[in-house]
C-alpha cells in the first residue's frame, strides 16, 4: 500500500483534476480491464475489490492477484507470455481510476499538482506494487496446502492488525487463489480446526496459534 501520502484524497482530487486520467465504476461480475493487449495502462482501485482471473485452455479458472482498495495494476507490470487472456473483474462495486504509464513524462494540460503529485510518487507505487507481488510469490513458493493457508491467514491477519478477520473469497475462490484442490483444501481447514490452529465460523477465521 501506498502511505507516504493521502492515497484516498490524492485518488479522489486527481480523478477531478487530471485530464489525463480516467475514472470509471464498475458493478459486481463486471471486467474491469484485461491485459491481453499491451496500452501501457496504470489502474488505481478508488474503492471496491478486483480479481486478476486467468482461464487455462481447459476452463479452470485461477485468481493471479486479488486487489483491494489503494491498489496499483494493470498490464504494465504483467509480462504476458501465453495466449491466455487475463480478466479484472470487479467482486463488488468498484471505482478505479484509469492511465497510461506515459503520462508520467508527459505536462497535463491543466498542469494540475495531482498529476505533478502522481509523478513524483510513482516510485512508491512501484514499490506498493513490488512489495505485494513479493507477497503472492512468497505464499505460491509455499510447498503444502497447510503452509499455503497458514501463510495467507497470516497475511489477512497483519493487514487487519487481528487474529480474527473475514476471508475476501468463497472456499471455491480460495482454491483457486492458492492454486490448491477445493477438497484437499477443505480437508486441510477442518485438520486445522480439530488440532486447534484455527476456529472457522462461515467466512470468520480466528488464528488460535500464531
Amino acid at each position: 500500500m501506498i502511505d507516504s501520502f493521502s492515497i484516498s484524497n490524492f485518488i479522489e482530487n486527481l480523478s477531478k483534476s487530471c485530464s489525463q486520467v480516467q475514472s470509471r465504476e464498475f458493478e459486481k461480475g463486471e471486467i474491469v480491464t484485461t491485459y491481453l493487449v499491451n496500452r501501457r495502462q496504470v489502474c488505481l482501485l478508488a474503492s471496491g475489490s478486483v480479481d486478476l482471473i486467468r482461464y487455462d485452455f481447459k476452463g479452470n479458472k485461477d485468481i493471479v492477484e486479488h486487489f483491494t482498495q489503494n491498489a496499483v495494476f494493470g498490464e504494465i507490470f504483467y509480462q504476458i507470455n501465453t495466449n491466455n487472456e487475463l480478466f479484472c473483474i470487479a467482486r463488488e462495486k468498484s471505482k478505479v481510476l484509469f492511465f497510461s504509464y506515459d503520462i508520467f513524462g508527459k505536462k497535463c494540460k491543466n498542469n494540475c499538482k495531482f498529476h505533478q503529485e502522481l509523478t513524483e510518487n510513482l516510485p512508491n507505487l512501484i514499490l506498493s506494487k513490488i512489495s505485494d507481488l513479493n507477497l503472492r510469490i512468497e505464499l505460491l513458493s509455499k510447498r503444502t496446502i497447510r503452509e499455503k493457508l497458514l501463510s495467507y491467514f497470516s497475511i489477512l491477519s497483519e493487514k487487519t492488525f487481528s487474529n480474527s478477520f473475514l476471508l475476501p473469497f468463497s472456499l471455491t475462490d480460495l482454491a483457486d487463489y492458492l492454486s490448491v484442490d477445493r477438497s484437499a483444501m477443505m480437508r486441510e481447514l477442518k485438520l486445522l480446526k480439530d488440532d486447534q490452529i484455527i476456529k472457522k465460523t462461515d467466512n470468520k477465521i480466528t488464528l488460535l496459534l500464531k
